[in-house]
């Protein structure tokens, strides 16, 4: 394979990620890039996400309702999703604890998992008290 050629366009798309909790999705992904970009296209920008996705330097929510997300933590964790407000956040929970648990039901190999929860967030428990 070709070597990639360096894009300050995708380094900057990255660079996005890499400061958000949120799990952006392509248009909050290209709507900021077009304040650093303002000719940048939202082909271009889903180009460089789906790049970024392949080399495993970020990683792809779509198994969540909605358009997919963006995030940058690639590491095996899990994800939460609120069906009022639709935020995804991540979970710090041990996620060694699933894989294990799986193991143990499946005589194959597991080599990844991904896993996302859902519910109503903190925030909107807040709301609907109020």
């Amino acid at each position: 394979m070709a070597a990639l050629k360096h894009s300050r366009q995708r380094e900057s798309i990255k660079e996005f990620l890499m400061g958000q909790t949120t799990h952006p999705t392509a248009d909050v992904v290209y709507e900021n890039m077009k304040q650093i970009y303002p000719k940048i296209s939202l082909g271009t920008v889903y180009r460089n996400l789906s790049l970024l996705t392949d080399l495993g330097e970020i990683q792809k929510l779509s198994s969540l309702s909605g358009p997919d997300r963006y995030d940058a933590r690639t590491n095996p964790h899990c994800h939460f999703m609120c069906t009022e407000c639709g935020s995804v956040m991540d979970l710090d929970i041990q996620a060694t604890d699933i894989l294990h648990k799986a193991e143990e039901h499946f005589s194959g190999k597991i080599t990844g998992y991904s896993a996302g929860f859902f519910g109503i967030c903190e925030e909107c428990m807040q709301k609907k008290k109020n």
